[in-house]
């Protein structure tokens, strides 16, 4: 048996629209009479997924463009969120946090609360179905005005326990640093509404320790250059603060030249509370048993080390206390009985 396979793990950066499968749109497409420019998923597969010759975060998030359109109506994206925790289950996921952006698919009308309810529904169904617990993250966009990015944290604070976790920051992090969004995050924090905000994968530590000082953040989306000043690396390791690393996704954005350049064992090393993610397992072509067979195979991770990044995720979740120490106790009880199994 395959230890790593076998072993429970969440997902705490894991975006909606990076999930879609290719059968989906190839169902969709049929029904809505859309024309694509292939008939089947192998066809479809390189319009949705970031090969080894992407160049940049631009580029990578050029691909979500494909599936957008589709993701335009409550039912859409009721059924994306309950095939998120499907593919999540067979993952062996225990816990999600599946964020979108809900004014990126208000094209044919839906309002944030509209889409954030509709995604809400579909993870409940999934979380009923398949037992994995999911929780939603709604994303304010760089590219947005202030003002609708304020309307995305009314709509979650109206939501906040009731299936929503938090709300965070996402886009063209090199164009719109974290500091044009004080605002924004300052009502979240007035809120109650806990964030995590996307740094330091497009742009360098000075974000990072922005993102952290500035807004407020309690966890950081990336964060892998944040080792660029030594200093903000220290803050994040004194402060605690939870770095959420996707690796192949790092890779593909260029976030770092390559899987030799990647931080991750440094990172852990030196005490910095490290958690790995898929961000977009269509996008990426990634799963969690895919990153942590590669934290296992390139840098030496041991399966006792993989579980203390799932613990490290667990610990920084959006859920509430008493929920995080139930989800602890269901990742101990599974990790348990894989004792002697080989890795």
């Amino acid at each position: 048996m395959d230890a790593i396979k076998l072993l429970p793990k969440v997902d705490l950066h894991l975006h909606l629209d990076g999930c879609v499968k290719p059968e989906t749109i190839l169902e969709w497409a049929a029904a809505e009479g859309v024309a694509l420019p292939a008939a089947d998923k192998a066809g479809l597969l390189p319009y949705m997924q970031a090969d080894e010759g992407c160049a940049s975060l631009i580029e990578y998030l050029g691909k979500f463009a494909f599936v957008l359109p589709f993701l335009q109506t409550e039912e859409a994206l009721e059924r994306c969120a309950y095939e998120v925790v499907e593919q999540a289950a067979e993952d062996r996921c225990i816990y999600v946090e599946v964020r979108f952006a809900p004014l990126l698919h208000a094209e044919r009308g839906l309002s944030a609360g509209a889409a954030i309810d509709a995604v809400i529904r579909g993870l409940r169904a999934g979380e009923a179905k398949f037992g994995v617990k999911a929780r939603v993250i709604a994303i304010c966009m760089r590219h947005h005005s202030v003002e609708r990015n304020l309307e995305v944290v009314r709509a979650a604070a109206e939501r906040l326990g009731r299936g929503l976790a938090a709300v965070d920051l996402a886009g063209d992090e090199a164009n719109h640093p974290p500091g044009k969004f004080r605002e924004v995050f300052a009502l979240a924090r007035e809120l109650g509404i806990p964030f995590t905000i996307h740094a330091g994968e497009a742009g360098g530590a000075a974000n990072v320790e922005e993102a952290i000082v500035g807004l407020g953040a309690a966890r950081i989306g990336h964060g892998v250059r944040a080792r660029e000043n030594p200093r903000v690396l220290e803050l994040v390791r004194e402060r605690g603060i939870p770095l959420e690393l996707c690796p192949t996704s790092n890779i593909q954005t260029k976030a770092v030249s390559g899987w030799d350049d990647y931080p991750i064992r440094d990172y852990f090393d030196r005490g910095i509370r490290v958690t790995i993610h898929t961000d977009n397992p269509t996008v990426s072509g990634t799963s969690m048993t895919r990153e942590c067979r590669a934290l296992a195979e390139r840098f030496g991770f041991t399966i006792p080390e993989l579980a203390r990044l799932m613990e490290n995720a667990v610990e920084a979740s959006f859920l509430g206390e008493d929920e995080k120490n139930e989800l602890m106790t269901i990742f101990r009880q599974k990790y348990a009985e894989l004792d002697g199994l080989p890795a």
